[in-house]
């Protein structure tokens, strides 16, 4: 189909996502990565092999700006097909703003969503629009205006290959790094950096400008190359890093601590499970449940369904000593939080004061969401408020408890 072999133009980390399109594994992609990742260049050369394979298929690609088009996402497409070989076949205009492959007439067409007229009023000469690309993700509104787009553009047809790429923005509350953490049927999240490119396409001054930045601001570096949603400002805990705990790694936890903070509505029931590895000075945070509405029977229940045993240790809140004495009824080996004046405020400096904090936002999303999402206090000027918010921090809660024999132990 074309003259260039795939592995001349995509990144060795994209393969498995295309193999999982040729197989029809998965029908929606969101690809999210740092700097120099290449996700782009694979979003655009993946969209014109499948218009080339789909003959009654034509594509849309979007961008929040209009304005932002022609240089950006509408070049990278042309780009795509002449490294592909494939720039005869193709025919690229700016008025209106599309590429039409001449065999068949099919047509690439460029939107910003900031005119919705030109959207709902799309017409194509034939078949209907199975291919859709929203680059720079996060630029968009948040996530109703992405399924408004998606409803005015995807109608008709059984195929409906989707694409959302972007550069996470640095803080966690960004909608669209919220959006990576939902389990979404027919969706693959995938994270990509410079890390899997060929050097030989970034050049040695990319690498150099890279190794310099991770020398000198180590945040930076994580943020604007790796991709990862690290920024602090008001966020409480900086030392938040999203990691896949795998069960091989459970196997080797030595010392697995257990906490609960108790809950019924419109507060939830909190339950989170830890792991501390002290040379490292690194918390893993691998299993969580969050329960409404659910009495001491049904959440014990659930933590046994989970795994817990006697010989667990789940260290709760002792503000409700009935409800302690109810999972001992019930067989659990649970005891009540010490607290203690300054124990809120000593806990969170020990929290903070960790080199990582790891959590699985496969295994933990509401965790997850938590710690990155929990942010200090401002006032109306925006200075910010000392002391933590007693808000939206239940498996924050819970992990204190767990581990307050370690931070315990440790300092006070």
């Amino acid at each position: 189909m074309t003259t260039t072999k795939l592995s001349d133009v995509l990144a060795p980390s994209f393969r498995p996502v295309h193999d999982a399109i040729r197989v029809g594994q998965y029908n929606q992609f969101v690809l999210k990565g740092g700097r120099g990742s290449t996700k782009s260049s694979y979003v655009s050369v993946e969209m014109i092999l499948q218009l080339i394979r789909h003959p009654e298929i034509h594509a849309v690609v979007m961008r929040k700006v209009a304005n932002t088009m022609r240089t950006t996402v509408f070049a990278q497409y042309v780009w795509a097909i002449t490294e592909l070989g494939l720039y005869s076949r193709f025919k690229p205009t700016v008025s209106p703003m599309e590429i039409t492959y001449r065999p068949t007439g099919q047509k690439i067409m460029f939107f910003g969503a900031d005119d919705p007229g030109k959207i709902k009023s799309i017409k194509v000469p034939f078949g209907y629009i199975g291919l859709l690309h929203f680059e720079e993700l996060d630029q968009f509104a948040g996530e109703e205006e992405i399924r408004n787009l998606e409803q005015s553009v995807l109608r008709g047809g059984p195929i409906a290959l989707e694409f959302k790429s972007f550069n996470p923005p640095r803080t966690a509350i960004n909608w669209a790094n919220k959006y990576c953490l939902r389990d979404k049927p027919g969706q693959l999240i995938h994270h990509s950096d410079y890390r899997s490119v060929p050097v030989e396409w970034l050049g040695q001054r990319f690498l150099d400008d890279a190794h310099y930045l991770k020398s000198i601001d180590t945040a930076a570096y994580e943020h604007e190359y790796l991709g990862e949603a690290n920024g602090t400002g008001g966020m409480v805990f900086g030392n938040v890093h999203s990691r896949k705990v795998s069960e091989e790694d459970i196997i080797v936890f030595d010392r697995i601590y257990d906490g609960v903070d108790w809950g019924y509505f419109p507060d939830p029931f909190a339950y989170n499970r830890c792991y501390f590895d002290a040379a490292r000075r690194d918390l893993y945070l691998f299993r969580e449940a969050t329960m409404y509405k659910a009495g001491n029977r049904k959440t014990a229940d659930k933590l046994i369904e989970m795994g817990v045993t006697e010989n667990d240790r789940i260290t709760a809140d002792s503000a409700e000593p009935k409800s302690v004495a109810d999972y001992r009824s019930y067989g659990l080996y649970c005891h009540g939080a010490e607290k203690g004046p300054g124990s809120v405020e000593y806990s969170m400096k020990w929290l903070q004061s960790l080199a990582h904090i790891y959590i699985d936002p496969a295994r933990c999303p509401d965790t997850y969401r938590e710690f990155t999402e929990y942010e200090y206090e401002r006032t109306k000027d925006g200075e910010i408020v000392s002391g933590y918010p007693d808000a939206n921090n239940h498996h924050i809660d819970a992990v204190r408890y767990a581990l307050e024999p370690v931070w315990r132990r440790r300092g006070r």
